[in-house]
C-alpha cells in the first residue's frame, strides 16, 4: 500500500461526505469488524516536445528491437534517431478494420510523414495494403489510421516507418464477421495499471499468450498523480517515479503522462504490440472520484488546479490522441460508450459509468443521510442506459458482455444496521450509490429477458465473482446452494478483476476472517481476493463462458512468474456463476503466431 497520504483541502460542494473510494481501499475492515466497517474497498484510489519541455532521463531502457534503417518516405531531413519512441497499438477491432497507433516524435516540431504497412505474414512478404498519415502538434505527433477493407476473424502483422526507420512489428485481429457461427473467443482482462506502485508484470506474462483474441482494458490505464512531494501535490505510491513529477493537470501534462507510459513501460508496449485493446476510461485517466460536474480530486479553491470542464476536456482530448479507441462519434471526446459484435457467440458493450453523465459519488461507507436511493440520480443516465438496455435485448448473439468501471453487484452490510442508522453500504462510488438506476437495469433483464449477460468491471483492485439480483438476503428473491451455486433469483453474472499493480496488496491478507464474515452475508458472492495482482482470461464458447484468474509473483521488480489462481464458469442460460474450477481452460491447439 501506499506511504500516508497527505489530503489537500477541498471544496466542500465538490467531494462527497466520508472518505473517499481510495480511502476506501486503504481501511479495509475495523476493530468492530465489517459490519462497521471504516473505508476500505473502494476503488482505485513524457514525451519530447510536449507543453515546452523535455523529459528527464527514462529510469528503464527503451524496448523494443533497435529499429532498422530504410529509405525515407518523407520530405523531412532523416533523423539521428529514430521517432518512434511510444511503440506501436491496435484496438476496436470490426470484421473488416482496426485502428492502428502509433506517435511520430519530430526533431524541432515540424510534421512527420509516417507510412503504414499491413502483412498476412510474420515475415512481411504478403503486404495487404499501405496508408500514409501525417503527425503533427494537433494531434500531438501521434498517428492513429483506421484501417479498413480487412478480413473478418484474421490476423494480421503491421508496421509503420519514417524518416529512415521502421518500428518494430505489430499483431492484431480482426473480429469475426457479424454472422459468423464461431464457436470460441478468449479475451484478456486487466484494469488498474499504477506507475507508481510497481512493475507491469501482468502485461508481460498476457503479451506472451497467443490464444488472446482482445485485450479489454476496464479503466484507470493511467495515474494522475505527483510523484515528487515538493510539488506540493498529493503522491501515491513511491515504487517508480512519474513525469511529469507532479499532478497532471494540463492538456500537456494529460499527454506527458501517457507518453511516460508508453514511452518507459516494456511491458505495457509489448502488450500493445501482441494484442489489440478495447479501452474505456474510469476515474484516474481524468482525475480521483471524478463525475460529470467535478472530482474529489479537483480544487477550484485553495489550491487552483483549473475549471473542471476545461480539464475533464483535457483528460478526454489526451485519451483520444493517446489510445487506440475509436470513439463512436468522431471529433466528440465526450462519449465512449460503443458496443462491438463478435459474431453470433458474441456482443460487447463498453460503457461509460464515470464520466458521461454520473452524479456525485456518496461516500465510503454510505452513511444514513445520504442520498443512495434518489431516483433522480444518475450513475450512466437515461440516454446511455436506454442505448444498454435496447441493446441488450435486441442482440442475438449468445452472450452479451458489459464493460464496466465500478462494482455493480451489492455490498451489503449484515442486516440490522440500517434501523440502527449504521452505514447503508460499503462503496458510495459503486453502483451501491446508485441503487435506484442500478434497479432499472435489472428490471429491465428481467422483463426481456435477456439472458447470458456477464459484466465486467475493474476499479478495486481486487477480485470479486458475483451473481447478479434484486436482493441478495430475501430468500424470495435470490437463493443459493453454497456446494454448487445452483438457486434461483439471479439474473446476470459479474467478474470483478483485479489491478495490475494497483492497491491492496499483501498488507490485507490478514483481513481474511473479516472477508469470510463479509461473505457469509453475501450469498451472491462466491469469491473475493483482496491480495493478488494479475489479469484475468475470460473463455467464451457457446456452452458457458469461464473467467480465469492469473496472478502474478511479485510487482516489486520486473521478472517473477505467473500462476493459476482460481476460475469460475457461467452455463448458458443460467444466469448465474456456478462452482469454482480447479484447472484452468485448455488454450486452442493451434492459436495465430506471436509478432517477432
Amino acid at each position: 500500500m501506499s506511504a500516508p497520504r497527505r489530503r489537500r483541502s477541498r471544496l466542500r460542494l465538490l467531494r462527497p461526505s466520508g472518505f473517499s473510494r481510495r480511502d476506501f481501499l486503504k481501511r479495509l475492515g475495523s476493530a468492530a469488524g465489517l459490519a462497521m466497517a471504516a473505508p476500505v474497498l473502494s476503488g482505485c484510489g513524457d514525451s519530447a516536445l510536449v507543453g515546452g519541455s523535455n523529459p528527464s532521463p527514462i529510469p528503464s531502457p527503451a524496448p523494443g528491437p533497435a529499429p532498422t534503417p530504410a529509405p525515407s518516405p518523407s520530405p523531412v531531413p532523416m533523423a539521428a534517431v529514430s521517432p518512434f519512441n511510444h511503440g506501436i497499438a491496435s484496438g476496436d477491432p470490426l470484421p473488416d478494420a482496426v485502428i492502428l497507433w502509433t506517435r511520430a516524435t519530430p526533431v524541432a516540431a515540424e510534421d512527420v510523414l509516417v507510412t503504414l504497412k499491413v502483412y498476412r505474414d510474420t515475415a512481411l512478404t504478403q503486404l495487404v495494403s499501405t496508408r500514409v498519415q501525417m503527425a503533427t502538434s494537433a494531434r500531438d505527433w501521434t498517428i492513429k489510421i483506421d484501417f479498413t477493407g480487412l478480413s473478418p476473424g484474421t490476423t494480421y502483422y503491421y508496421q509503420f516507418e519514417a524518416v529512415g526507420f521502421k518500428t518494430a512489428i505489430g499483431r492484431t485481429r480482426t473480429a469475426p464477421a457479424a454472422d459468423a457461427d464461431n464457436t470460441r473467443l478468449r479475451l484478456g482482462l486487466v484494469s488498474c495499471s499504477s506507475y507508481a506502485h510497481g512493475f507491469f508484470n501482468a502485461y508481460r506474462f498476457l503479451a506472451a499468450r497467443a490464444d488472446i483474441d482482445v485485450v479489454l482494458h476496464l479503466g484507470d490505464y493511467i495515474y494522475e498523480y505527483a510523484s515528487d512531494a515538493a510539488s506540493g501535490d498529493e503522491v501515491y505510491g513511491t515504487a517508480r517515479p512519474y513525469e511529469p513529477t507532479y499532478e497532471m493537470k494540463s492538456l500537456a501534462d494529460y499527454r506527458m503522462r501517457h507518453g511516460y507510459y508508453k514511452r518507459t513501460d516494456p511491458d505495457l508496449v509489448e502488450l500493445h504490440r501482441q494484442h489489440p485493446f478495447v479501452t474505456i476510461w474510469d476515474d484516474h485517466e481524468s482525475t480521483d472520484n471524478s463525475w460529470r460536474d467535478a472530482a474529489v480530486n479537483h480544487n477550484e479553491g485553495g489550491k487552483n488546479e483549473g475549471v473542471w470542464a476545461e480539464r475533464k476536456t483535457f483528460a478526454q482530448r489526451a485519451y483520444d490522441e493517446w489510445m487506440p479507441i475509436r470513439y463512436p462519434e468522431p471529433g466528440n471526446v465526450n462519449r465512449i460508450w460503443r458496443r462491438y459484435r463478435y459474431g453470433a457467440l458474441m456482443e460487447l458493450f463498453m460503457t461509460d459509468s464515470r464520466l458521461y453523465d454520473r452524479d456525485v459519488p456518496l461516500s465510503a461507507p454510505i452513511q444514513p443521510q445520504e442520498p443512495r436511493n434518489n431516483a433522480a440520480r444518475k450513475m450512466i443516465g437515461p440516454e446511455q442506459r436506454d442505448w444498454l438496455l435496447d441493446g441488450l435485448g435486441s442482440s442475438t448473439a449468445t452472450w452479451k458482455l458489459v464493460g464496466n468501471q465500478v462494482v455493480f453487484h451489492q455490498w451489503s452490510l449484515q442486516p440490522g444496521l440500517k434501523s440502527a442508522g449504521g452505514p447503508m453500504g460499503l462503496n458510495g462510488d459503486s453502483w451501491d450509490g446508485y441503487t435506484v438506476e442500478r434497479q432499472l437495469i435489472i428490471n429491465g433483464l428481467r422483463a426481456g429477458p435477456i439472458n447470458n449477460v456477464v459484466i465486467l468491471t475493474g476499479d478495486v483492485h481486487s477480485t470479486w465473482v458475483g451473481d447478479i439480483t434484486d436482493d441478495p438476503n430475501n430468500p424470495a428473491a435470490y437463493t443459493n446452494n453454497p456446494v454448487d451455486n445452483s438457486g434461483s433469483g439471479s439474473l446476470a453474472a459479474e467478474f470483478v478483476v483485479t489491478s495490475v499493480t494497483s492497491p491492496p496488496q499483501a498488507q490485507l491478507a490478514m483481513l481474511d476472517p473479516i472477508i469470510d464474515s463479509f461473505r457469509a452475508n453475501n450469498p451472491h458472492i462466491k469469491h473475493i481476493d483482496l491480495v493478488n495482482k494479475g489479469y484475468s482470461v475470460l473463455d467464451v464458447t457457446p456452452e458457458r463462458v469461464v473467467c480465469e484468474y492469473w496472478v502474478v509473483s511479485t510487482i516489486a521488480t520486473r521478472g517473477g512468474t505467473e500462476s493459476f489462481s482460481t476460475a469460475f464458469p457461467v452455463p448458458v442460460s443460467a444466469n448465474r456463476v456456478r462452482a469454482a474450477l480447479s484447472t484452468p481452460t485448455t488454450p486452442p491447439a493451434s492459436p495465430p503466431q506471436l509478432a517477432p
